[in-house]
């Protein structure tokens, strides 16, 4: 299942065969830079290059004209083989006034799935999540029951057993597209746990243990949301700048390591 979801070119062309709707795209991976040109006169401008083997924003870059593609190619290769040790990219229709939302699932052995509602981590800086919402303020219950069931098809179609997330892009207009699966928990679940009243991490123990889920759908009673804090240096670019941290202040306690 990983094998079939963790490769973001394997995991659409796998999608497109469950009947998930997918952007626009190259099929698979692109060969060279005379296929890159190719596919992105097909596919219309804008677009975006993506790493196949990529995440968090590496090897990906937006092209708005013919005459930047080769520097956006170019670089995007670079960096990915940097990141990831691989090289190889891909292509979408660059999906202007994005909302990124995600639906957490979980797959039983039996070929069952679930889905517990939508979380919104559209907030981003530098591709990167700042803050996860749930439920999303852009979501309608119509849509919400179209993505939940296209989340579950998607599981269901490549068995899937455990907890994990189907992520889509949804435009303007409320159109989604599939963008990627994440084939195990993630560290947002928590506030999925607080609006269904859920314990996904027992869930996992015992979908592992052999038990079947429920089988219904869950849905938020409550609202919540989670705000990641990013370490940077304010004097060089804003650059992610980790370290070990010494002191935690909050407005209603402090934390210190000495």
């Amino acid at each position: 299942m990983i094998d079939q979801m963790g490769d973001k070119a394997n995991a659409k062309t796998t999608m497109k065969a469950a009947g998930v709707p997918c952007v626009p795209s190259s099929e698979g991976t692109i060969a060279d830079f005379a296929e890159c040109e190719k596919t992105a006169k097909e596919t219309g401008y804008p677009v975006m290059l993506k790493a196949s083997a990529g995440g968090g924003g590496k090897g990906m870059r937006a092209v708005w004209k013919p005459e930047d593609l080769k520097e956006a190619w170019d670089s995007a290769r670079q960096e990915s083989k940097a990141a990831f040790g691989n090289d190889e990219m891909y292509m979408e229709k660059l999906i202007e006034e994005p909302r990124h939302i995600e639906i957490q699932i979980v797959g039983d052995s039996y070929g069952k799935a679930c889905h517990l509602s939508e979380r919104d981590c559209s907030v981003q800086r530098r591709h990167q999540k700042l803050t996860e919402e749930t439920p999303s303020p852009f979501m309608t219950d119509e849509l919400r029951e179209k993505m939940g069931t296209a989340a579950v098809n998607a599981a269901e179609y490549i068995k899937y057993e455990g907890a994990g997330t189907v992520e889509f892009l949804v435009d303007k207009h409320r159109n989604f597209y599939f963008m990627e699966m994440n084939t195990r928990i993630q560290v947002e679940h928590p506030i999925t746990e607080e609006v269904v009243n859920y314990d996904l991490i027992r869930e996992q123990i015992l979908v592992a243990a052999g038990t079947p889920i429920s089988g219904k759908n869950y849905y938020p009673k409550m609202h919540s949301i989670e705000c990641r804090i990013n370490a940077e240096d304010p004097y060089n670019n804003f650059r992610p700048s980790p370290g070990k941290i010494t002191t935690l202040h909050a407005p209603w306690w402090s934390w210190s390591s000495n």
